[in-house]
């Protein structure tokens, strides 16, 4: 039988053998890592560890400026190949992925596939929903740094988009 000590070792050790940057969280059981991003520059998420269940969940992206219907119908076609995830939305429609296992089957293996599909759940899409539900915002962001020769670097992935 898995007890929250005996997972919370597993947590520990696993994010210690693979160099994962974390600190304890503000809940008893709760394990904040830094994941490393592609398209983000890095994602933080929580790892709750209970008796009965290790929940996991990460920041994705604030509520859409625009195109909400398209935006989280593109997270819903998402959720269908998530292993073990989904992308949900808080009160104030920010979207995390979130997930819950039973305890008795985290190890070290399981543990590397579930922040591996988190991270990748949480990174992988994120330009494409920048696109979807904030691109009026990045023209006008485009267009005033161009406007003043400030530096477009961090818009580049959309240059094909913003560009008229």
């Amino acid at each position: 039988m898995t007890t929250a000590a005996s997972l919370a070792q597993v947590v520990e050790d696993h994010l210690a053998e693979s160099d994962i940057p974390w600190e304890q969280g503000a809940r008893e059981g709760e394990f904040v890592v830094t994941l490393p991003g592609e398209k983000k520059l890095k994602t933080v998420a929580s790892l709750v560890v209970t008796e009965s269940t290790l929940s996991v969940s990460a920041f994705v992206i604030r509520n859409p400026d625009e195109n909400h219907e398209e935006f989280y119908r593109y997270l819903l076609r998402k959720n269908l190949r998530l292993p073990g995830l989904a992308y949900a939305i808080d009160t104030s429609g920010d979207v995390y992925v979130t997930g819950r296992v039973p305890a008795a089957g985290v190890d070290a293996h399981y543990l590397d596939q579930l922040l591996g599909a988190l991270l990748q759940a949480a990174d992988a899409h994120f330009n494409e929903l920048l696109a979807i539900g904030f691109l009026s915002s990045m023209k006008k962001e485009w267009a005033w740094r161009v406007s003043r020769g400030e530096s477009t670097r961090n818009l580049e992935a959309f240059r094909h988009l913003l560009e008229d």
